[in-house]
């Protein structure tokens, strides 16, 4: 009987493989094999929630009309038969002198797909889940966020681009449009890096009833706090999101005189919810950020306490015999397998100092680390070890700080977004 019902329920297609689940479900009494898993089983493994119960509400601003969507989509088609029909344009592009205005490019992507894609990315990184639960919004308002480097170079916040925490010492620059006669509130909070509590998130800048788009004539809540990512915690996001306010809102409840670490707890969600009936979330832009130096300082200079540090104790590592003749690997790093991580150290170490020179001024990084080349003559593995010294890669961060490239190799000319 039990071969049987085998060869019936592995001769069917893939076709049927509800019609398999159902029949070992009725069949369990039969000491089958798990061919294949029940309807309730593979939903309560992938946590499957009932729509009827669980579902999402959009909390954002409305969308536009119809009629104005409309007229956009019109003005598109008219304006892309324009540029197709400009023979002037297409000899550029021939010749390969066409430039393209990113700025518009830009401005014509968050007009169109901008919002969607900003809600769709927001949700990739469980934005929505952790600060608002069930709800979500469309960023209908662009916002730009911007750190100063100086020498007019500006490091820019996107949609969970990466930013050190040594670039983001001071308040950023926020331009965002608005009518004049309009209120908002702008918060940067941190729904990662809570050193006491769970589920609980750090504000790190709060300024509310902003007149129009001046956020210098806001009233602040919090003063800006530099992030702290703890070492050995990985990446945290530091989000913005900016509050259309329907009138001048009160918060002297908020306001602390001078707030220490723990009277800057806060939660998206209990914020909105007190005040979902006078705001709205509109704009919102995000970044991460990973332990790096300043943090240390921070902790020693301004908050005057040691710092946190996560370190993970990994077992030792298993390593096969030595072979004489490794494939597929460059010996140097197969080699230094066996070797004891203290004598690597020390060679980074004597080649960092082999280039010291008290009296002189230290070379430039190079802007462009991998751009520079190197002998056609020298071996692959040096090569590779090379560059990925240069990016920073490996133990030669055990022995230094690695800093990366000049910053204006990543954000040169590139200024507000």
């Amino acid at each position: 009987m039990a071969l049987s019902v085998l060869r019936r329920i592995t001769s069917l297609r893939p076709s049927g493989k509800f019609a398999r689940s159902l029949f070992v479900a009725k069949n369990k009494d039969l000491d089958l094999p798990a061919f294949g898993k029940t309807l309730e089983e593979q939903l309560k493994e992938k946590q499957v929630q009932d729509p009827a119960v669980y579902y999402q509400v959009d909390i954002g601003l409305p969308r536009e009309s119809f009629s104005k969507r409309r007229d956009n989509a019109s003005d598109q088609v008219a304006h892309l038969k324009k540029l197709k029909s400009d023979a002037n344009l297409e000899k550029l592009s021939r010749h390969g002198k066409l430039e393209i205005p990113m700025d518009e490019v830009r401005q014509d992507w968050l007009k169109e797909k901008g919002t969607q894609h900003v809600k769709e990315i927001a949700e990739h990184y469980g934005v929505f889940q952790h600060l608002f639960g069930d709800a979500y919004f469309f960023p209908r308002v662009p916002l730009d966020v911007a750190y100063d480097q100086g020498d007019d170079v500006f490091a820019p916040v996107c949609f969970g681009n990466q930013l050190k925490p040594k670039e983001v010492l001071k308040q950023p620059v926020i331009q965002f449009k608005s009518d004049p006669d309009t209120f908002w509130t702008l918060v940067l909070t941190n729904p990662d890096g809570h050193l006491t509590k769970e589920n609980s998130e750090y504000v790190h800048w709060m300024i509310g009833n902003i007149p129009g788009s001046d956020v210098s004539k806001g009233d602040v809540i919090f003063d800006y706090l530099q992030p702290f990512p703890l070492k050995g915690v990985g990446y945290q996001r530091m989000v913005f999101v900016l509050y259309k306010q329907e009138k001048k809102l009160e918060f002297s409840q908020l306001k602390k005189s001078q707030p220490s670490l723990a009277d800057r707890t806060f939660s998206t969600y209990e914020f909105y919810r007190d005040r979902q009936d006078v705001m709205t979330p509109a704009g919102l832009a995000f970044f991460q950020t990973d332990w790096d130096r300043s943090v240390t300082d921070f902790f020693h200079r301004t908050l005057g306490q040691e710092e946190p540090i996560y370190e993970y104790d990994f077992p030792e590592p298993f390593y096969e015999r030595q072979t004489y003749f490794p494939k597929l690997e460059p010996f140097n790093v197969y080699l230094d397998k066996y070797r004891d991580p203290k004598d690597i150290n020390r060679d980074y170490l004597v080649q960092r100092l082999a280039k010291e020179n008290p009296f002189a001024k230290p070379k430039p990084k190079l802007r462009f680390p991998n751009a520079e080349p190197l002998p056609r003559d020298m071996p692959t593995w040096l090569q590779d070890k090379i560059k990925r010294d240069r990016l920073g890669w490996g133990r030669i961060n055990e022995v230094e700080e690695y800093e990366g490239p000049p910053t204006d190799s990543l954000h040169a000319n590139r200024g507000l977004m």
